[in-house]
């Protein structure tokens, strides 16, 4: 038995059957519901909505309840953040009347936005606190709630194995650990191992992060943490497919609609954009793809003139973007060969 095989098997999380252990991770701004849809018909296990602010939620302000809208695939998880426990109970409740059958709780985030309003990783620094935000989440809701987090704030405090085993005691069925401080954020290269002292803490579930872009990264990280599954983020940048694609290498299959050549990179591109509009409406809409349009030219087409690259990321006329980003990939789009 190689060691992805296990990823390629189903994983019990309270009572909710996730079909495999290769997880899309939850990015704000990413992965929003044309992305997750994508990625789950590649293959991925599991896909995980976008941070939700739960004091916004909770309010009904901006475009909190935009993300959390069920898109009809099979386990809808829900992340939510925030520092009150009033307000992400009252959004744990809101997000499962609105079919959430997961809610995970963000205590991993690493940016000054959020940690500056003591939400994210920077409830790391206080334990006691950050259990009050996990109770409260699990008294308001029948569902599975899961937590995400750090290895801790900083090197003096690597306090992920406590707040594992803490949540666990409080009733969360399964923890992500991304093997970095929050003040690493995201330099250097994960710690793998320190997520294993996780794992040791704990009997629940435990998914291990950061840095999984490959089949052998995916296979070297559940060596060394002996996680029960595994999550990539980042390295789906321009590549809905990577956890899809790692998911089908631990089952020896192929995976579902990974697009083998330019002019289907081509239209693979074009649709993902055309979803966007649809989702956003177009004024919203191609301005919110265009970090997406960057990524696909960033990662198969980097010898792309600028002046065509402009043409895909400066445009306000749809039909403009389409044109320009069919000339990009398909003069100088090379699909990824055996990337996970």
């Amino acid at each position: 038995m190689n060691k992805l095989s296990k990823l390629g098997e189903p994983l019990l999380v309270g009572g909710v059957t996730i079909r495999n252990r290769v997880f899309l991770a939850p990015m704000s701004g990413v992965t929003d519901e044309a992305f997750r849809t994508r990625a789950y018909a590649h293959g991925a296990g599991l896909v995980v909505s976008e941070m939700v602010a739960s004091g916004e939620l909770a309010k009904g302000r901006g475009s909190s309840g935009f993300r959390i809208r069920h898109s009809g695939l099979p386990v809808h998880m829900v992340q939510l953040a925030g520092r009150e426990a009033a307000h992400m109970a009252e959004a744990a409740r809101i997000a499962v009347g609105e079919g959430a059958d997961v809610i995970d709780i963000n205590m991993g985030c690493p940016a000054k936005k959020v940690t500056g309003g003591y939400a994210g990783s920077a409830l790391m620094r206080d334990l006691d606190f950050a259990l009050t935000l996990i109770d409260a989440v699990v008294e308001a809701v029948d569902v599975p709630v899961t937590l995400k987090m750090r290895l801790g704030w900083d090197d003096d405090v690597l306090n992920a194995p406590e707040l594992a085993r803490r949540a666990e005691q409080a009733g969360v069925s399964m923890v992500t650990v991304h093997g970095r401080t929050r003040c690493q954020f995201y330099k250097g290269k994960a710690d793998w191992q320190a997520i294993a002292r996780v794992k040791q803490a704990v009997s629940i579930p435990v998914v291990a992060n950061g840095d999984v872009a490959t089949r052998e990264d995916a296979a070297e990280i559940l060596e060394q943490s002996g996680a029960d599954a595994v999550m990539a983020g980042r390295s789906h940048y321009g590549a809905p497919w990577t956890a899809g694609m790692i998911a089908a290498a631990a089952s020896g299959a192929s995976a579902a609609g990974v697009p083998s050549s330019a002019s289907a990179l081509a239209d693979y591109a074009v649709a993902h954009y055309e979803d966007m509009l649809a989702l956003y409406g177009t004024e919203s809409g191609l301005r919110q793809a265009r970090k997406h349009l960057g990524w696909y030219l960033d990662r198969h087409a980097a010898e792309v003139p600028d002046e065509l690259r402009r043409g895909v990321l400066t445009s306000f006329d749809p039909a403009q973007v389409i044109s320009s980003l069919r000339e990009a990939l398909t003069s100088f789009g090379e699909p990824e060969r055996n990337a996970a």
